[in-house]
Formats: C-alpha cells, sequence, structure tokens
C-alpha cells in the first residue's frame, strides 16, 4: 500500500476527484493548507494598503491505495491539475505500512 500526497492549487479538487473516481479511486482527504515554494507570494491591495501575501492557498489531498493503483492516480492527478505554471503543486508517494477499518475491523487491502 502507498500513500499519495498531492498539494494543489484549489480550484483543481473537482478536476482530481472526477479524474480519480474514473479510475474506480474512492475516498480521499483534503485539508487546507498555505505554502509557498517558487511562486514567493505575491503583493495585494486591501482597502488602499499593499501587503505582501507569503503564503499561498492550496489543498493536501491524501489517498491510500494499493501498489498497482499508483501509476495511474499519479498520471490523473498531474493530468487534472498541470496549468504548466508555477505554483501548479508537488505530488509525494509514502509507503504505508498497516491499515485497518475501525469499523469492521479488516486490515490492509481490504480495509481499503
Amino acid at each position: 500500500m502507498k500513500i499519495v500526497t498531492a498539494i494543489i492549487k484549489p480550484f483543481k479538487l473537482d478536476d482530481v476527484r472526477e479524474k480519480l473516481a474514473a479510475l474506480r479511486i474512492d475516498g480521499m482527504t483534503v485539508t487546507e493548507a498555505k505554502g509557498y515554494g517558487r511562486q514567493k507570494g505575491h503583493t495585494e491591495i486591501y482597502r488602499g494598503a499593499e501587503y505582501v501575501v507569503s503564503f499561498l492557498p492550496k489543498l493536501r489531498i491524501e489517498i491510500v491505495m494499493r501498489d498497482e493503483q499508483v501509476a495511474a492516480a499519479v498520471d490523473a492527478i498531474r493530468a487534472a491539475t498541470n496549468t504548466g505554471h508555477i505554483g501548479d503543486g508537488k505530488i509525494f508517494v509514502s509507503p504505508i505500512e498497516r491499515a485497518w477499518r475501525i469499523r469492521t475491523g479488516e486490515a490492509d487491502d481490504d480495509a481499503l
């Protein structure tokens, strides 16, 4: 099992969900996040005052899946989020040692 973590632009969430649903990858955890990388933030004017926005809004998506689903899932996330501009995000893949479904006690692949 692997966990795929993607940091994406917020407006791309529905596109990602649709692409993953087409692959029959159900369930994800989405967390609002803020961050910066090469974008370095930007300046905004609010009520006549200029201020620097260093941390930009992002979403962190986490999906646990079987090993054989990872390549297709990563391709789907990349296709759904790629705008060709700085700040499109990152995808990380990490191993998962064990998993349990709390309600039934099922473990590992059965828990997914």
